[in-house]
């Protein structure tokens, strides 16, 4: 079975999470609410803050379940 990996992008940046890897510490969420909310659908919603918080946000991610790409869609570890 393919690993599932789900992209949300702002136009600029894009967030990538791999929900197998995820530990549901909340980082993202606790962070950065207005774009990491699993109650609402998409629950990743990155237009709603700049590519720098989200990005800050991302690299925080204790489980490595989110990793971000540029327009190139190289990921960023």
């Amino acid at each position: 079975m393919a690993d599932v990996v789900k992209h949300y992008s702002n136009g600029e940046i894009t967030v990538v999470w791999q929900p197998e890897k995820c530990l549901h510490s909340a980082n993202c969420f606790r962070n950065l609410p207005n774009v990491f909310n699993p109650r609402v659908n998409p629950w990743v919603q990155p237009e709603n803050a700049s590519s720098a918080e989200t990005i800050s946000v991302v690299l925080g991610c204790p489980s490595g379940a989110l990793s971000m790409a540029q327009r190139n869609q190289s990921t960023i570890d």
